[in-house]
């Protein structure tokens, strides 16, 4: 198989071998027991400041948020998960090809690594275990005019309390972050790795969050993202022919869960499915079944990371694929969130493929894709992803000067390091049509 082509399909396949990568530099301490992590789930008692309209998706951008960056010393007794690889994170092994611009950052969301800058000087990352940074991340949204975001929730992830506590942790610091400064959250549960016969470990979670956060249902929390009057939950890998184990029915099985059942239901649902998942080609289970689940759903997303690499390619792709779904998807009263991306890297997480895979082109490749987004119809767009530094699609403040050694890093071109934070906040505007469409990026003021 094409490595590109399989690579893309896992995703975010590192997660099947989360225990083993939170070894890596573990915190000491006694670890939480599920049941003391669940108690730390609560209701939001925080201010809710009024911005972006959380009523719907239309006319929104909403980030991916991975949230999954840990280092040892920030508490979540994780070690350096999602820095690592293969257990060490030092010149030479590490699994991000973009290095977070943390000039900003305060001395406490600052972590110390083994690597070091070209005058000789310490290189410093973040802990998306820290609400400080997190509640930066949403500032910057908010800066830029970045409507929101979907927080990431793997499934294999809330099973052992360490990565659970991560995960809820998180989330409530997304759900403060958003409210704090008039953002939009929503879940998005990823299924990558999940094994057949486990679909229940994923309504048990969300019941978790309903009894103890609250989540979607409380008055308080008013950076819910609602679509139609109901809380949105979004569930990514269904359909992809890349030999998950678990099945159609099972997908079905959820999506009527929370849709349909009398306490936990009444939920939008989204679905992250293949991008030719219309017509069950290529990297779709050539399956109509697929249909079936589909049709349970309200929000069609494709996922489209990889399936195009040149802004010439895009233009070829909205057409064969974005108009096609866009018009299958309101024949059938559905919504349709396309997927953008900056460009893609990940040369040392997977050393044989090669560094800047896809180009970012000075963010001309992603201004492509809002453009032809806009043309064939998209109300509503995903961008992939906010923190993305493992793929290199970060969207978020990276630096133009990283580490120096044994282990290659991207940069930004040049660009200032807020360049793509501010070009995703022009996507949306001109995807409510406040800015005409243009070739080229448009000048920053």
């Amino acid at each position: 198989m094409n490595p590109f082509h399989e690579g893309f399909l896992m995703r975010n396949v590192a997660l099947v071998f989360l225990p083993l990568l939170c070894l890596a530099g573990l915190a000491q301490g006694e670890p939480p027991t599920r049941a003391e992590v669940l108690a730390r789930l609560q209701p939001y008692d925080g201010v809710s400041v009024p911005g972006v309209d959380t009523s719907t998706l239309n006319g929104k951008v909403m980030c991916g948020y991975q949230g999954w960056f840990t280092a040892p010393e920030d508490g979540s007794q994780r070690g350096w998960t999602h820095y690592s690889r293969r257990g060490r994170f030092e010149p030479g092994y590490c699994s991000i090809d973009l290095w977070p611009d943390v000039s900003e950052l305060d001395d406490d969301e600052k972590f110390a690594t083994p690597f070091r800058h070209a005058d000789g000087s310490v290189a410093h990352v973040f802990s998306s275990f820290r609400r400080k940074t997190v509640l930066r991340h949403f500032e910057w949204m908010n800066e830029y005019g970045i409507d929101g975001a979907f927080v990431q929730r793997f499934a294999v992830e809330t099973q052992h309390p360490l990565n659970l506590n991560h995960c809820n942790t998180v989330l409530m610091h997304c759900r403060e972050g958003a409210n704090l400064h008039g953002r939009a959250y929503a879940v998005m549960y990823d299924l990558s790795g999940l094994g057949a016969g486990q679909m229940g470990r994923v309504m048990d979670d969300w019941k978790s969050l309903v009894d103890r956060m609250r989540i979607g249902v409380d008055d308080r929390d008013r950076a819910y993202l609602r679509q139609d009057g109901k809380p949105v939950v979004a569930v990514w890998g269904i359909g992809f022919n890349d030999g998950r184990r678990y099945t159609l029915e099972e997908c079905e099985q959820l999506i009527r869960f929370l849709k349909h059942d009398p306490q936990y239901g009444g939920c939008t649902v989204m679905l992250g499915v293949p991008t030719w998942w219309r017509t069950l080609e290529r990297d779709s289970v050539p399956d109509r079944k697929l249909h079936e689940v589909i049709l349970q759903a309200d929000i069609v997303s494709p996922w489209t990371i990889g399936r195009y690499a040149s802004p010439r390619a895009v233009v070829r792709h909205a057409e064969e694929c974005w108009r096609r779904d866009i018009q299958w998807c309101e024949q059938q009263g559905k919504k349709y969130l396309p997927v953008v991306f900056p460009g893609f890297s990940w040369h040392n997480l997977k050393p044989d493929a090669p560094l800047d895979q896809i180009p970012r082109q000075k963010g001309q490749f992603l201004w492509s894709q809002y453009v032809q987004a806009k043309q064939v119809g998209a109300t509503m767009i995903y961008q992939a992803m906010f923190d993305e530094i493992d793929e290199g699609t970060a969207i978020f403040k990276c630096t133009n000067s990283p580490p120096v050694g044994a282990s290659p890093f991207l940069t930004y071109e040049g660009l200032p390091s807020d360049h793509y934070l501010w070009l995703t906040g022009m996507g949306g505007r001109l995807l409510r049509g406040e800015v005409e469409p243009s070739e080229y990026v448009p000048p920053r003021q």
